[in-house]
């Protein structure tokens, strides 16, 4: 970590209020720590819409017996080639099933991809979360 920097913060009390009661329940030790992970997810957030490379891993519930879409799942990750780096799949109940999809790739890309799994006919709820892939990544 580097050289540190104390900074004034001025919050409406009851915005304050709800800020300390996440932080709590999160476990954060001090409101500094939660604060800076806020600010790093901002980062992230900043880097991804430049279209960095980034890394990402997109959860779906879906109905497995709705007819071609395990192939269409498939498809879908072999068409993204080299950039799936893992899957994984959860057998919920007789209909449901739970996907995790590891991606690594242009942001654009793996967003991309990600909306095009999630308005599939038979996708229930789905979710894409991705991350910087490293700030030596090119």
């Amino acid at each position: 970590m580097g050289e540190l920097a104390r900074i004034g913060v001025s919050l409406e009390s009851d915005l304050l209020r709800q800020f300390d009661g996440v932080i709590s329940q999160k476990g954060y030790g001090n409101r500094s720590e939660a604060i800076r992970d806020l600010i790093r997810d901002h980062l992230v957030e900043v880097q991804i819409d430049q279209n960095k490379i980034v890394v990402g891993t997109l959860t779906i519930v879906y109905d497995h017996h709705r007819p071609n879409l395990t192939e269409k799942l498939v498809e879908a990750q072999h068409q993204l080639g080299g950039k799936v780096l893992s899957s994984l799949h959860v057998h919920l109940d007789h209909h449901n099933r739970l996907e995790v999809v590891v991606v690594k790739g242009r942001s654009r890309e793996v967003r991309d991809f990600a909306n095009g799994i999630l308005s599939l006919r038979g996708v229930n709820h789905g979710q894409l979360v991705v991350t910087s892939a490293g700030a030596h990544s090119h």
